[in-house]
């Protein structure tokens, strides 16, 4: 039986496609008010077309956002919380996996600066809007590609030798220790916050991916709306009311790497991203 999403407003990121996509469709049916964060607001258009196809009465709004800009992240924040009474879940779902070292607009390696940073800043700007929307939700799209990576604070700005893999793991697991941070400092604000490995789908995140990986990818055979369906779960289900801090595979609780519990980690990264985006 689907949970209602009746009277709920769920902010998405990267929701002109894959993933995003289908996790916006599911909860538009459910009953929820869609706001689509994208970057490519043609492609968000599209996207909000096909949703309203297979729902004619759903509620869905497209907003500006490009995560590897420190600026639009403000802007889409301003947006948000100028537009919108209440935010009763938000869903960190964009990505990028680029094969070669390319840097935001803001001076950062791409991938910690759109999987992390973006989504960090976006995150605590709206963080006063959530709690007043308790109990609310925040859902971070991670990946199990987390274990064995590593934090090396050092190339945030570019690493001297750079790894596509290696800044991808570092980037999902800055996601779920930031999760778990951001749970730990929320819980008594009536806010969860909980991370997931959405299964293997090949999505537009692996365009530029090895051709390996797309082709595992391709064989894993995991559509979309299979791969939203944990970020669903994470989104509605009455069965996480009230969890938080925790990690989600296939819509059940899930070990992660033991980097991803290390509280000192978690606070210096919390810090540490804090003075790179520019937070009080």
């Amino acid at each position: 039986m689907r949970t209602s999403m009746t009277g709920k407003t769920v902010l998405i990121t990267g929701a002109s496609a894959g993933i995003g996509k289908a996790t916006a469709a599911e909860l538009a049916a459910r009953g929820a008010h869609l706001v689509l964060a994208c970057r490519d607001l043609e492609k968000a258009a599209r996207a909000r077309a096909e949703i309203l196809a297979r729902t004619p009465a759903a509620r869905v709004d497209v907003v500006p956002l490009e995560l590897g800009s420190l600026r639009s992240v403000r802007a889409c924040a301003e947006k948000i919380l100028a537009g919108y009474a209440r935010i009763d879940v938000l869903i960190n779902n964009a990505g990028v996996f680029p094969p070669k070292l390319q840097k935001t607009e803001d001076g950062f390696e791409l991938q910690i600066g759109v999987n992390h940073l973006g989504p960090f800043l976006l995150t605590n700007l709206l963080a006063e809007q959530l709690a007043a929307s308790a109990p609310a939700r925040v859902v971070t799209v991670s990946s199990m590609m987390h274990a064995g990576g590593k934090i090396d604070f050092a190339s945030f700005r570019g690493p001297e030798k750079y790894s596509a893999m290696a800044a991808y793991r570092q980037s999902k697991l800055a996601n779920i220790v930031f999760a778990n941070e951001l749970g730990r400092r929320l819980a008594a604000r009536g806010v969860t916050s909980t991370s997931l490995h959405p299964g293997g789908v090949a999505t537009e995140i692996t365009r530029d991916a090895p051709i390996w990986m797309r082709a595992a990818m391709r064989l894993a055979g995991t559509s979309p709306e299979k791969g939203a369906r944990t970020s669903v779960y994470l989104a509605s289900s009455p069965e996480v009311e009230g969890v938080t801090s925790a990690y989600f595979v296939s819509c059940k609780r899930a070990k992660t790497d033991p980097l991803a519990d290390d509280l000192a980690l978690a606070k210096r990264l919390w810090d540490e991203s804090a003075s790179l985006v520019g937070l009080a």
